[in-house]
């Protein structure tokens, strides 16, 4: 890897010895994909995956008490994932016991150290940080150190930012350098396609449903997705992009995409068309049949798969505005179509705290909560990773949350029919 003089300087401990383990560090990981240099970082913000004080996180908690030590808190202000911890959602005695005392000990410790290393707001929190009401926003073209799979595909794909998949630790240490590797994602070569995505449904797909099985075939592939211009138009509107950001967290975690192009709107697509499809790129057809296919062969690994749910939850990644006041409108409707006044599954829809903030000054938040509705900015993942929430039959409409947990999928439709239904399963 050849190096600026700058870089050169930091490794050699020019800013101290924390900042050159932290810059051999970021050789290390270039070297080992085959970047030839470190570039800038040039968003405004960074972001950062890990948002959780687990006991067993001590040693990273140690590394970050090594850069605070050293005074390394100059570098770029970031965003964080959500928190893992609301009095609000429904817990038992054991599983408080569990949160609290065994697995988010160092909740404390933790945010502590995400405000003195640079975090942008203690409300900023959440794995939509790209959102308007938060403010994390990249430009077309901007250099990322960010991780959290769900953000990073949707700021190279929606956005045309520039971000590989980082692990944590490493996003905050492009951070406080300045400096990631170049490979990947952040080459032009590294941002073609080598799969063609022709879809040929006969109505709009399931964001969850498309996103699960693209994912799933092209694995870390870049995919060309072609025939959505009939659901999706061709420019980004809040509808459009709540849609990708959920389709998109769906690809990167039923597979490992952190890039994908949609014929005549992502920014990429619409400059560039389809001399981003490398040559023999191979070709996905996905149609009704293969959806219904793909959702079919799910596994339900509830304990009883015939219990009825005793929990749901909406949002991972976190709701924008809009989806609030879509399924605000939706679940009213359906309640009192059905003659009930509140939902008969104990429902928990998350959202970053700014979006939380914006849908309570419109009087969303009331109407919501008049159904019966939880309103959290929690990561349901998070909450779920435990055995104790795994033995509990919790339904979602996330195929993230339903992938690294034992919650089972339901369409959106699905879910508002459970919800708001006398018998609730």
């Amino acid at each position: 890897m050849q190096l600026t003089p700058e870089q050169e300087a930091l490794l050699n401990g020019e800013k101290g010895e924390v900042m050159a383990k932290i810059m051999k560090t970021l050789v290390m990981f270039g070297d080992t994909f085959g970047a030839e240099r470190l570039v800038p970082v040039s968003s405004q913000y960074g972001h950062t995956v890990i948002s959780y004080g687990l006991k067993v996180l001590g040693p990273v908690l140690d590394v970050f008490d090594e850069i605070i030590d050293a005074g390394l808190v100059d570098g770029q202000k970031f965003t964080a994932d959500p928190r893992p911890l609301d009095k609000n959602v429904p817990t038992n005695l054991l599983e408080d016991v569990v949160f609290k005392k065994i697995m988010y000990t160092d909740q404390a410790r933790f945010e502590e150290q995400m405000r003195k290393l640079g975090i942008t707001s203690d409300d900023d929190y959440t794995c939509t940080c790209y959102l308007p009401q938060v403010g994390n926003t990249p430009k077309k073209g901007d250099i990322l150190s960010w991780a959290e799979s769900s953000a990073v595909v949707y700021a190279n794909s929606v956005l045309g930012a520039r971000c590989n998949r980082n692990s944590g630790m490493l996003e905050l240490m492009g951070s406080v350098s300045g400096f990631v590797p170049e490979f990947g994602f952040l080459t032009d070569e590294g941002r073609k396609a080598s799969w063609i995505v022709e879809v040929k449904c006969s109505k709009k797909p399931e964001a969850q449903l498309l996103g699960s099985a693209i994912g799933m075939k092209v694995m870390e592939d870049v995919p060309y997705i072609k025939g959505m211009e009939e659901w999706l138009g061709t420019e980004i509107t809040p509808e459009v992009s709540a849609y990708l950001k959920d389709m998109g967290a769906a690809t990167a975690s039923n597979g490992a995409v952190g890039l994908y192009h949609i014929d005549n709107l992502t920014p990429e697509a619409k400059e560039l068309g389809e001399s981003l499809i490398k040559e023999n790129a191979q070709v996905y057809v996905i149609d009704d049949a293969e959806l219904e296919r793909v959702q079919k062969n799910y596994p339900v690994i509830w304990k009883n798969p015939l219990a009825s749910p005793k929990l749901c939850f909406v949002g991972c990644p976190h709701l924008s505005l809009e989806q609030l006041e879509d399924w605000t409108n939706k679940i009213e409707n359906s309640l009192s179509f059905n003659h009930l006044k509140k939902v008969t599954v104990p429902t928990v829809f998350t959202a970053s705290p700014p979006v939380i903030k914006a849908f309570k000054e419109s009087g969303g938040a009331a109407r919501l909560a008049a159904c019966g509705v939880i309103l959290s900015y929690i990561c349901p993942l998070m909450y779920m990773n435990n055995p104790l929430c795994k033995a509990k039959p919790v339904i979602t409409s996330s195929n993230k949350l339903r992938t690294y947990t034992s919650a089972r999928y339901y369409t959106d439709s699905q879910i508002l029919d459970i919800i708001t239904s006398k018998e609730g399963k």
